[in-house]
Parts: structure tokens; sequence; C-alpha cells
């Protein structure tokens, strides 16, 4: 059944590529009428506007897991277990949830293109929802055997799919509203049809999850689930499908509109903005953290350190190193996201999962910041957090790493060409984006064998790893020289064949 819908979709598109080029005039109409609406504007604005919303909500979810207090004489281990456990899995959770939301966001407009007044004030009930649901999914986590947290959650997600159905039928009743692909069809009617069926797919999940949270509680969760990777299982059983019986999948580009492909085009500009916005709140809730609990008392610096801020300042000196070294990260790896995203030329759905993971464990890193420099020197649960530190960090990069090999696999469609395999700069990318990775792992394996290894010291690599982005292009073409040298002397380098020009890059 579901082949035969894309199948359908296949041929409308088909037959709108034609249409294209005789309906030009109509096309022509529709921005003429949008002229003559003053009222509406570029979404733009809205949309910057939604994804820091969505970004700030994601992220600090954090803050109940990084400020809860671990006392010096309890094993970080256990603590993890029995305490951190269930916060650090509501953080994970309410981060896909919101983030699937804003997924959905990202589709309905790119559906929508321009906005008027009445599109403005939907999407801000909408976002005033979306923001929200990390409350409710935290009462579902506190009080699982209460079903309130449940229907509180099934019944925003409900009304979210409610209100972007209206959208829609607002946004397809007004065609100036729509993006051009649309807008020239002779399929409006087709379009709309299959847009509200995949927007009120969800919706209809979570009714029948409140109808079983008062009869059985537990199938309700199961059905949340269910709803968070049904996209994703059912494109697994089309792809098992299709490989049983031999037929190979076409997948061309009007195939993706508006379905669940791995390869369907996502917005890279808002997975910009979205990642920018994780990224800063990550780095502003560090420095919350110092204004917060290193202020010192102008009257325990009078009597305590004879009036001197400078000796009573001396007392946050590891607070200060854990700050700078932590910013440094977050910095980087937002350097290293930059870096890659400026040679992506088109982001794919799948692509976006692999970055919505990412961001999950960079958001994890305020929780780092306040454990290294929690417990006591060379003590155990010192190392521990130094090695929590180094699993936050590494699967922060790994995931990116993840991102550029997917992309190497449709190279013509979504890199830049000078990081194609055997491009002038692939080798340097590769290398930028190991070096965190490769780094978080080689310190966790020292923490293993060295147990003199202090935060200080830890924090002190951090600071220092700029350093290595600095001098990388250098060792990389060092060591491409070298490695040239052993194996192949004789043959011409890519470099020398091509040349290498900067310009070429952007």
């Amino acid at each position: 059944m579901g082949e035969n819908e894309d199948g359908e979709i296949i041929e409308h598109h088909v037959n709108e590529e034609m249409e294209k080029r005789h309906l030009t005039r109509r096309a022509g109409s529709f921005s003429e009428g949008a002229k003559r609406h003053s009222s509406t504007q570029s979404s733009h604005r809205l949309l910057a506007y939604s994804d820091a919303l969505i970004s700030i909500i994601a992220t600090v979810m954090i803050l109940p897991v990084a400020h809860t207090k671990i006392q010096e004489n309890e094993e970080l281990k256990e603590s993890l277990q029995q305490l951190l456990t269930t916060k650090i899995a509501v953080y994970l959770m309410t981060f896909l949830i919101v983030t699937v939301a804003w997924a959905a966001h990202i589709r309905l407009f790119q559906v929508i293109e321009r906005i008027d007044d009445c599109l403005a004030l939907l999407n801000l009930a909408c976002m005033m929802l979306i923001t929200f649901l990390p409350y409710t999914f935290s009462l579902m986590a506190a009080f699982p055997e209460n079903i309130l947290g449940i229907l509180f959650f099934c019944g925003c997600v409900v009304v979210i799919g409610l209100i972007q159905a209206v959208i829609v039928l607002y946004g397809f009743s007004q065609p100036f509203l729509l993006n051009d692909q649309i807008q020239v069809s002779e399929n409006l009617a087709f379009y709309k049809k299959h847009i509200l069926k995949v927007i009120l797919r969800v919706p209809v999940f979570c009714f029948v999850a409140i109808i079983f949270s008062l009869i059985f509680p537990p199938m309700a969760y199961v059905i949340l689930a269910f709803v968070i990777f049904f996209p994703y299982i059912s494109q697994s059983l089309k792809w098992c499908h299709s490989k049983a019986v031999g037929r190979q999948v076409e997948t061309p580009e009007s195939m993706l509109f508006y379905s669940y492909h791995p390869n369907e085009p996502l917005s890279k500009e808002r997975v910009e903005a979205f990642s920018d916005g994780v990224y800063a709140i990550v780095a502003t809730l560090l420095i919350l953290d110092i204004c917060e609990d290193n202020v010192p008392d102008p009257a325990e610096v009078q009597h305590k350190f004879n009036s001197s801020l400078v000796v009573a300042l001396q007392e946050f000196g590891p607070e200060f190193l854990a700050y700078f070294g932590s910013f440094a990260t977050v910095g980087l790896l937002w350097f290293v996201h930059h870096s890659l995203f400026m040679h992506v030329t088109k982001s794919t759905r799948l692509m976006g999962i692999l970055n919505t993971f990412s961001l999950a464990f960079v958001g994890g890193l305020p929780l780092a910041y306040q454990l290294t420099h929690e417990f006591t020197r060379n003590s155990h649960n010192e190392l521990e957090a130094i090695q929590i530190s180094c699993v936050i960090i590494f699967f922060a990069g790994i995931f990116q790493l993840a991102i550029w090999v997917v992309a190497l696999f449709s190279q013509r469609e979504t890199l830049h060409p000078c990081v194609h395999y055997g491009g002038q700069d692939h080798a340097f990318m590769l290398a930028k984006l190991a070096l965190y990775p490769a780094v978080a792992l080689g310190t966790f394996f020292i923490t293993c064998v060295l147990s003199e290894f202090s935060a200080p010291v830890f924090h002190l690599t951090q600071i220092v790893v700029p350093v290595a982005f600095l001098l990388l292009r250098l060792l990389v073409r060092v060591a491409l020289a070298v490695l040239h040298w052993l194996f192949c002397p004789h043959r011409p380098t890519m470099l020398d064949l091509q040349g290498y020009d900067p310009a070429l890059c952007p």
C-alpha cells in the first residue's frame, strides 16, 4: 500500500515537471496576488525565532541533570546508576521528542514559504505547546504510575497536530503563501491530502495512546515509542521488501517530497540555525554557573581574606580553569560543525538525525563541566568524572564524523567538490572531524592506566587543543607527503595534478 502511494507521488511529480513549463504565467499571477496582500511577508524571521525557541527548550533540560549534587563521600558510579540515570534518560528523550517536533516544523514550512498575521499567530500557539512538552515528559518520568503526565503529553501532541493541520488548510486556501513548486501545480488537492495524512498520523496515534492509558498504561508508552520510530521502521520495511523481491527502488528527488525517506531534503539553513542555537545555549549555561557560584561574598572577603578580592578569587581557580576548558571544547565543536556544513550543499533527513544525536551530547557538556571541578584532586570520583566528560565529547564528535561519512555516499548531491573522495581538502576535512574523537578516546584510555591524571590537566588539554587545529592543515600535508614518499614515490600527488587553489573551496 505504501509503495502504491509513493508511486502516485512520483507520477504526480513527473507530470508536474512537465506542467511547470506551461504554468509560469499562473505562478506570476500568484506572485502578483502575494504583492497585493501587503500583510504577507517572508517566513525567515518567524522560522529563526522558532528555531531559537526550540533549541533553547531542548537544551535547558540538561540543567536538572547538571545541578544534581553528589556528595564527596558518594561513589560517582553508584550515583549515576541510582540518581542520574533517570534524569539523563529524561533529558535524552526530551531532546529527541523536541527535535522530532522541530523536524516536523521544518517540513511544514518548506511547503509554506510566506506568512501573514493568521499564520504567525497559529505558529506561536504551536510553539507554546512544543515548549511545554519537556514539562509533560518530566511529569511522566517523575510519576510513571500516574496517567496524568501521559495525558498531558498526548493532549499537547494532538493539539499541535491539529494546529499544523489548520496551518496547511489555511495555506492551501491562499495558494500564494505556498512554495513555487506547489503553487504552479494543478494537483493542489492531492498535495493537501498527502500532507494532511502525514501530519495527522501522529495525533491519531497519540489519541489511541490516551485511550490505552485509561485501560492499560504500559501499552500507552509502547505506542508513544512506536510513534517516534514509526517512520524509520516503515522505511526499513520498504527497503527489506524491495531487496526480497529483487526490485531496485528508485529514489528521484521528486519522490522525497514530504516523506520520511533518509534522503528527503532538509533545510540546511534551519539545521544550521538550530545547531547554532544549541551551541550558544550550552556556552551560556557555562557562564551562568560561574556567575551564580563563583562570586565571593563581600563579608567573607573582608573577614577571611583581609579585603583582598584577588586572594578570594584564587579559591575559584579550578572552576575558572574548568570554564575556559569547557568553553574551548564547545567553541571548537561548533567550529568543526561550521566547517562541515560549510562544505555541505544539501542536508538530508538522515544527516539531520545524526546531527540531533551530536547536539544531544553537546548539550551534556554542562554536566561534564560540573562533574570535573566538583571533586577533590586525585580522587576516584575525579577520574570517573573525566572519563564521563571524554565519553560525552567523543560521541559529540563521532556523530559529526558520521554526518560526513553519510554525505560521502551521495557526495555529488550533498558535498562541495573539494571535499569529495580524492578532493584537495578531503584528507584535511577528515582530520578535522576525527581530531576531537581521537583526543577524547586517547584521554579516556590514559585515565584508565594513569591514576595521577587530574581535572586541571584535563582542562589544560582542552585549552591546548585549539593549537592542534591551527597546525592541522600543515600536519595533514606533511603526513600525506610522507605517506606518498613511502608507498608511491614515483606517482604524482593529487595536488601536483590539480594544483591547490583555496578559491575552489567555500
